[in-house]
């Protein structure tokens, strides 16, 4: 094999993922902004009219983007949040030797192995006023009243957030155990002999060893929560009460296939794709997730 085969042979390889990249990622991403810069909608599908960047100063200009913006970031830290903890703990506790442990596993693991369509309804129907789970437990458990869930904004959201907890945590547990099986017991071992207690151990090996396998899995996880449309929208059946319970990226839904406003559609996820680029940055920087590890 000559000189320039050598040098072109990669290139060979690397073509058909470029060619897919091409296909699945870049002409998708500049055909939204192209339509993002139009009137395309249901009655404009063939022939869109050039408006600029009206979509634009019409999104920022609306009088209700800085609530739900607020409610989307509270949405993303409080599940966040919650995956993190639960998740941490758990894998905590199933790195120990226990009895049964792989069994705990496997069902630990099943929220999130389930399609999140079929938890998010399952979910909707145990937060019914009337018949559902969650309302008997409060009541005939605890003496409580029964909540309307889906009858105020704060409780709607609140539902939501709870499904969303219970299908996100599965994975934070299985990148945190994944991290705590990796790091050597001779650590342990020589913390030990040196007079370290547990938490002493949990500060200074534990929690600095999981970091480069936690800040990647945040990051992700911050992604998907912030543009997890599924949850959202069917527990709280499309924002119930009246619209309220919304996040950004559901408005962005509810605009395209219920207003079949496709270019202010393309416009609204170009916005949440600028947010979520700032967000990645920043991120990055402070958490220098991109070092590399020794």
């Amino acid at each position: 094999m000559n000189g320039s085969s050598e040098r072109s042979l990669p290139y060979l390889f690397l073509g058909p993922a470029l060619l897919v990249m091409l296909l699945v990622v870049v002409y998708p991403f500049g055909y939204n902004i192209w339509i993002s810069l139009t009137n395309m909608n249901l009655y404009h599908l063939r022939d869109p009219t050039f408006l600029g960047f009206e979509h634009y100063r019409n999104i920022l200009g609306e009088p209700e983007l800085v609530a739900v913006f607020i409610k989307t970031v509270l949405w993303t830290v409080v599940n966040i949040f919650f995956h993190v903890t639960i998740g941490t703990a758990l894998a905590l506790l199933l790195n120990q030797e226990i009895r049964g442990r792989s069994v705990f596993r496997a069902l630990l693991i099943l929220p999130w192995a389930m399609p999140q369509y079929i938890t998010a309804l399952t979910w909707r129907g145990m937060f019914n006023f009337e018949y559902g789970q969650v309302n008997l437990i409060l009541t005939e458990w605890f003496g409580f009243e029964a909540i309307p869930w889906f009858g105020s904004e704060t409780w709607a959201f609140t539902a939501a957030i709870l499904t969303n907890i219970w299908l996100g945590f599965p994975f934070m547990m299985i990148v945190a155990l994944g991290g705590l099986q990796s790091i050597p017991e001779e650590m342990y071992e020589a913390a030990r002999i040196d007079g370290a207690g547990r938490w002493q151990r949990m500060r200074e090996i534990t929690l600095p060893l999981l970091r480069p396998v936690m800040v990647p899995a945040i990051l992700l996880g911050t992604i998907w929560t912030f543009n997890n449309l599924n949850v959202i929208w069917l527990v709280t059946n499309g924002g119930e009460p009246a619209d309220k319970s919304h996040i950004l990226v559901s408005q962005v839904y509810k605009a395209a296939f219920t207003y079949y406003r496709y270019g202010y559609a393309a416009a609204f996820s170009m916005v949440i794709f600028l947010i979520l680029l700032v967000l990645v940055i920043v991120y990055m920087r402070q958490t220098r997730a991109t070092e590399r590890v020794y």
